[in-house]
């Protein structure tokens, strides 16, 4: 988890190094503006050691041309799996759980139509699991979010999206802290 939130500042510091040479006036001269989006996520889970595709919804404000906001929510979907309850007998478990983060946001340009970008900031994670004849349990966490994404703009308002996120600490059950995600933002 260390390694990650070094390799993500790293690569904000180098990004913000290389548009050092953006000018203020080329700052001010481009607008800024809010953003929603929606996304297919998916992690692989812990308990069946397979993928599933979640819903995720994220929403943000370009502050500058390479700094802003986001907020996002993912929904990780039911997985079921069986499990050993005592010797000798198994029974079937689900497990489902969300992951919702707040974070500053970092872009660069690469060409006209695609830019890079990293994201750092807080998540907090929510695991619920059902045993089937035994009590439920929720496992709750906070911790670090990290990202790195890539974007590729159809047009000025809507793009492409697709990245790779950090939600925390791994999860003991269900969905793993790592996801990848692609979708589409658009910008208002």
């Amino acid at each position: 988890m260390k390694k990650l939130i070094v390799a993500i500042a790293a690569g904000v510091a180098a990004m913000g190094a290389a548009q050092a040479q953006t000018t203020a006036t080329e700052i001010i001269a481009q607008p800024t503006h809010p953003y929603v989006g929606v996304a297919v996520s998916g992690s692989k889970n812990q308990a069946s050691d397979d993928w599933k595709a979640s819903p995720k919804v994220f929403a943000g404000y370009d502050l500058t041309p390479n700094w802003g906001v986001e907020a996002g929510y993912t929904r990780f979907r039911k997985e079921g799996y069986s499990t050993i309850v005592a010797p000798n007998t198994v029974t079937g478990a689900n497990v489902r759980g969300s992951s919702s983060y707040v974070a500053a946001k970092f872009m660069t340009p690469v060409n006209e139509r695609v830019s890079a970008y990293a994201k750092l900031g807080a998540s907090y994670n929510e695991r619920k699991v059902r045993v089937d004849g035994f009590n439920d349990g929720t496992e709750r966490d906070t911790g670090a979010y990290g990202a790195l994404g890539a974007q590729y703009a159809f047009n000025q308002n809507l793009s492409l999206v697709g990245e790779y996120e950090r939600y925390g600490k791994d999860k003991y059950q269900g969905a793993k802290a790592d996801a990848v995600s692609l979708g589409l933002k658009y910008g208002f």
